[in-house]
Formats: C-alpha cells, structure tokens, sequence
C-alpha cells in the first residue's frame, strides 16, 4: 500500500512541530486526526516513526531517513505547483523567516512590511526566537543569520554588515560616575547575555571588550535593550536599534566600535524556486537599506 501525500505532510508537521497539538494548528486538524495520520503511515510502512519523549515526539532513525525524502517530495510538488502557476505580478502562498529577535524587532517588521505592502496574496512569517533555527527540519523557510553555518546542504548569502556600540539612558549616566574609559565600567551596572545561553560565538560582545561581571542579563537581546532603556545600566546595543530608544546615547564610541554581519541561509533545493528567489532578493535589499537608514539617526 503506497502512503498518501497527505499523511506524508502531516509526519512532517508533527516531525518540524514535535507535537501532535502543535502540528495540527499548523494543519487546522485535531490532534486526534495528526495521530491517525501518524499511525497509518507507520501501519503502511510496518515501522516506528515516533518516539514520545518528555519533551515531545521525537524521530526514530527511519523517520529520519523518511523526512529527508518526504522534504524532496514536498520541494517537488512546490515547484511544480509554481511552474504550473507561473511567475505573477506578485508573490502567493506563505512564506516563513526565522531570525534572532534583534533583527526580527528593529529591522524585519519595516521591512516584510514593504514587501507584504507589494504582495497583497503573500503571508509573511517573522519566526523570532533567541536561537539557531533548524533548516532541515523546516522550522522555517529561510534564516536571518549572524555567522554562517559550516554544515548542510544550504546556501549562504551575506546580506550586510551592521554596527553595535556601548550605550546608556541619559538619565542613568547623570545619576552616575563619568565613564571617560573602558576601567570606568567596572563602576557601572553592565547589560548582557546570560553566558551559558548564548547561541552563537558573535554574540559574545562583553567578552570582546573584557567585560566580564555582569549585573543583569537575558537570553533576549531586546529584554537586554528595554533594560537599557529602563535605565538599568549599559549594554551593547545595534546601532540600528538606538533610533527607536528614546534617551538612549552612545558611550565610548571609539573604543566600543563592533561590527558584524546578517546573512541568509536557505536550503540548497530552494535556488530553484523562483518564489524563494524573488522574496529573498527583496528581503536582503530592504535589510540593507534598513540598516543604512537606522544607521544613520542612531
């Protein structure tokens, strides 16, 4: 008995979503009809796919085999689908972006709203989470970046370099001792990650300047700028994010002066779909338009 598409898209939901609830939002189905699904295609294929676990369902090693060709089909049927159609006016369908919640608070929503503005029929997914996105499980379509992966089968495109600096409310610098030096911070409250959950060596910015205490820390960039903002000390914070900081200045802008780079990851098969392409030109271009924009008020 051959499996049908349908129940090969509802083991990728509940694969990607690791919950039959979850998977069935994504799906509009019950969690009842996911697990039906899910136990007639292990019943055609007289094998475990599943493994519920505490923290979900996890795959089995053949329903790892198995996603990797139920991914190709659903790439298949995508481009299919596209070729059929043909290439509109604008773009359809949706389309999800996984970005660290920087990005995904300052630049994305200006920018996917550009995008959106020009594409009445598309629906834009801003996926913001502290953390590396998994591609291969299509946890989203495509990765806003800040190193690029070494593994996978993915492409990478540089979408532009960006700016941080050491800053701090006015207030919170007036109530306090002059910083006229990098030694003057030890003086200070200082805003920064939780250091065993920081997800990506880039982020690593105190370490950089030799900060090491920290008086309050997140996980989250953006608690760590309301924090700033808040008047709860000083922290490094993107220049593209000052502008929406009222009160907020730069500190020891020549000795504090970090660059780093956003990139785009997409999966490989993904260079051949003209949605992709399109949608991922227009992100990068309004990505780095953006950052120029913000850039310059900060």
């Amino acid at each position: 008995m051959e499996p049908h598409w349908d129940d090969l898209r509802v083991f990728l939901a509940v694969a990607r979503e690791e919950s039959l609830s979850a998977a069935g939002r994504r799906l509009n189905f019950d969690p009842a009809t996911v697990g039906r699904r899910v136990a007639r295609l292990e019943s055609t294929y007289e094998t475990t796919l599943f493994i519920k676990s505490p923290t979900g369902y996890a795959l089995t090693d053949v329903g790892q085999r198995l996603m990797s060709h139920a991914v190709r089909v659903e790439q298949s049927l995508l481009d299919a689908t596209e070729e059929m159609i043909g290439q509109t006016s604008g773009l359809t369908g949706q389309i999800r972006i996984g970005a660290p919640d920087g990005s995904a608070n300052y630049l994305l929503p200006q920018v996917c709203a550009n995008i959106a503005a020009d594409n009445p029929d598309l629906e834009i997914q801003i996926v913001a989470l502290p953390r590396v996105f998994s591609l291969s499980r299509r946890e989203a379509d495509m990765v806003v970046a800040v190193s690029p992966p070494t593994a996978g089968r993915l492409t990478v495109q540089k979408i532009t370099d960006y700016k941080l600096h050491l800053a701090a409310h006015r207030r919170y610098l007036r109530q306090h001792s002059p910083i006229k030096k990098l030694e003057d911070l030890k003086n200070h409250n200082i805003i920064g990650y939780v250091q065993d959950m920081i997800f990506d060596k880039e982020l690593d910015y105190l370490n950089e300047i030799g900060v090491r205490k920290i008086n309050l820390s997140s996980n989250s960039v953006s608690v760590q700028i309301n924090c700033v903002r808040a008047e709860g000390g000083l922290g490094i914070v993107h220049d593209f994010a000052i502008p929406f900081m009222r009160g907020v200045r730069k500190i020891l802008p020549n000795e504090v002066n970090l660059t780093r780079s956003f990139y785009l990851v997409r999966h490989a098969d993904d260079r051949r779909h003209e949605k992709m392409n399109r949608f991922s030109e227009a992100l990068c271009e309004g990505m780095r338009h953006e950052v120029a924009r913000l850039e310059a008020l900060s």
